[in-house]
């Protein structure tokens, strides 16, 4: 599996004080998608911009997807685009497909012969390998983690990291999910004052 797939089933299984946003987790998705495009030199990163490069067979759907759905015509498309592009709807792309290949289990009710919503993991060697990456503390996957929120950890300081290339790509992950929450709060604060017009505060 991919970084994409241990970063969900990370979301999925450690324990946080607060539910993760689905938003910020599809960004992160997008994100941890493109690293690996990265890795495998399907693209490289020119600045601000994706440029593709190799068409291999990804024996992943998702990332095949992903790199099926590259701009490949200049100008080539900036790394923030490609997050809330690809990113829109992902994470539930990966949950479905998560399930599909029989990862997760579906609890059911003792009495009830529906299918719940609450949904566990399966003990399952993806499993032990993404929480083997995330309990060592491996920088990608740590950031990604921040930035869809399982820590309050700051993630700034990205000059550690390998390469100009990551350092971007995680960089405008933590840009776009900043960005998602003053949406998010504006939003909050139009409906906010809508509601005290309706009731003639």
């Amino acid at each position: 599996m991919t970084t994409p797939w241990d970063l969900l089933i990370v979301t999925m299984d450690v324990a946080s004080d607060r539910p993760v946003e689905q938003g910020e987790l599809s960004l992160a998705l997008a994100g941890a998608e493109l690293l690996d495009l990265i890795d495998s030199q399907t693209v490289t990163v020119d600045g601000e911009r994706i440029v593709p490069r190799l068409q291999p067979q990804i024996d992943d759907r998702l990332l095949q997807e992903a790199a099926s759905s590259l701009t490949r015509e200049t100008p080539y498309e900036s790394v923030d685009d490609w997050l809330w592009r690809r990113g829109r709807g992902l994470s539930s792309a990966y949950l479905a497909a998560l399930e599909a290949e029989g990862q997760v289990t579906r609890q059911r009710h003792r009495w009830i012969p529906l299918r719940s919503d609450r949904i566990t993991l399966v003990d399952s060697p993806a499993r032990r390998r993404a929480d083997d990456r995330w309990t060592s503390g491996e920088p990608v996957l740590a950031v990604l983690g921040a930035a869809a929120g399982l820590r309050d950890e700051p993630t700034e300081d990205l000059d550690h990291l390998a390469d100009d290339a990551t350092v971007t790509v995680l960089a405008a992950v933590n840009d776009a999910v900043r960005e998602l929450e003053a949406v998010r709060q504006r939003r909050g604060i139009e409906d906010a004052a809508f509601d005290n017009v309706w009731r003639g505060e």
